[in-house]
């Protein structure tokens, strides 16, 4: 094991110092669409405040990001990926085979919302409602059966006399993962038979919790949160599942459903009493630091208080900033380009 550690270590250094000599001069960041408007607010910053070209930033979904950061080491490879959920042990094995050191920056909180255009009534959920409107089988009468609700009301006469119809992330997407993890496995446990089953077969129920309809009441909309936003414009009927940044930077066109009683606002998302959130990453090749120019002085722009902190321009942009105590050991954390372990 050593020996081969040893070996794809020497072959990862052999990819880079012959590409060294023509490396590239502008970082490249790849990732999550919910962090893509705070890595792209800081590399523009970056790029006019410092003599480093402005890095160049790809919309590719967690999933797609953390692929193509974990396939290899050498120019040809991005140098930072963003994430709207933690790399997952099968990516960081992936990423270790491959002869690849990562550093870890949490960078805030964001809440996942779930939203409709500001034409049409605001709509008030559960977790539960949530998980019968989407799931791909859900328990009716003490059975488990493929998803018979077609209209809101049907779940609950309360809601809307209206074709369920949700827009959202793809399976590639870290919205996806952490909306299936956060609201459909809270809506799931509400059902007594599910919540027995995920005591005695916890590969079932989470089967069960994360699948997502397929009959045409949820639409994959993409990587590209903004599109959605333009669809529930011109539908107002449809609903889409987003990050709270997107909402907070079209509250002119949109607006956040209350889930479980609480508001998706900037408050409740940091205080935890709005119960659909996440913590928000970005991920660094550690091998590409000194030979792409600018990378650690990004990470450190990235760090700064003028820019992640209370007061800090990413606030404008809808990031919710870690607390104070955990942005200082972040800060030291990275800017030391700590080494991630799992």
């Amino acid at each position: 094991m050593i020996k081969h550690s040893l070996a794809v270590a020497a072959i990862a250094g052999l990819a880079l110092s012959a590409t060294a000599a023509h490396a590239r001069d502008q970082i490249r960041i790849v990732g999550s669409s919910t962090v893509f408007p705070f890595s792209t607010a800081v590399a523009e910053q970056f790029g006019k405040t410092t003599d480093f070209k402005t890095p160049v930033v790809e919309s590719t979904g967690s999933g797609g990001g953390l692929k193509l950061f974990c396939s290899g080491v050498g120019v040809g490879h991005p140098d930072i990926t963003n994430s709207s959920r933690r790399i997952k042990a099968s990516e960081f094995e992936n990423c270790t085979k491959a002869g690849i050191t990562i550093t870890e920056v949490k960078i805030g909180y964001d809440g996942i919302v779930v939203a409709n255009s500001k034409t049409s009534n605001p709509l008030s959920l559960t977790k539960k409602q949530l998980f019968q409107a989407l799931a791909k089988k859900v328990p009716v009468n003490g059975e488990l059966v493929d998803n018979p609700y077609k209209m809101w009301n049907e779940i609950d006469p309360s809601l809307p006399a209206k074709k369920i119809e949700v827009l959202g992330p793809p399976p590639t997407s870290g919205t996806r993962d952490a909306f299936v993890e956060l609201a459909m496995e809270g809506g799931a446990k509400k059902f007594e038979s599910l919540a027995a089953m995920r005591k005695s077969d916890k590969k079932a129920f989470t089967a069960v919790a994360h699948g997502i309809r397929e009959d045409g009441h949820y639409v994959e909309a993409g990587e590209n949160d903004n599109l959605i936003i333009q669809k529930l414009e011109a539908n107002p009927d449809a609903v889409g599942i987003f990050g709270f940044s997107f909402l907070d930077q079209n509250a002119d066109k949109i607006q956040g459903s209350t889930i479980d009683g609480a508001e998706p606002t900037f408050e409740k998302i940091a205080s935890g009493e709005y119960g659909v959130s996440r913590s928000l990453f970005f991920y660094v090749k550690q091998e590409h630091v000194g030979v792409v120019p600018g990378i650690a002085e990004f990470v450190a722009e990235f760090t700064n208080e003028g820019t992640w902190g209370e007061d800090g321009y990413l606030l404008d942009k809808g990031l919710i900033p870690l607390p104070a105590a955990d942005r200082k050991a972040m800060r030291a954390s990275s800017t030391g380009m700590a080494p991630l372990s799992m």
